[in-house]
């Protein structure tokens, strides 16, 4: 019995780690994604201005 304890709290911990891990991993994605829209949105941005600056 205590041999099967062990390995259901070895394989929960693991799985915990995993979610975890999983869940760091996919935040870091969405964190980029939005970092790189937030680039292209203001360089966009930068060249109107530009555009308006120059037929000004």
């Amino acid at each position: 019995m205590k041999k099967f304890i062990t390995t259901a709290v070895v394989v929960l911990t693991t799985a915990v780690a995993g979610i975890l891990t999983w869940r760091k991993v996919e935040s870091d994605r969405i964190r980029d994604d939005l970092w790189t829209e937030a680039e292209r949105v203001s360089a966009e941005q930068d060249r109107a201005a530009q555009k308006q600056a120059q037929h000004s």
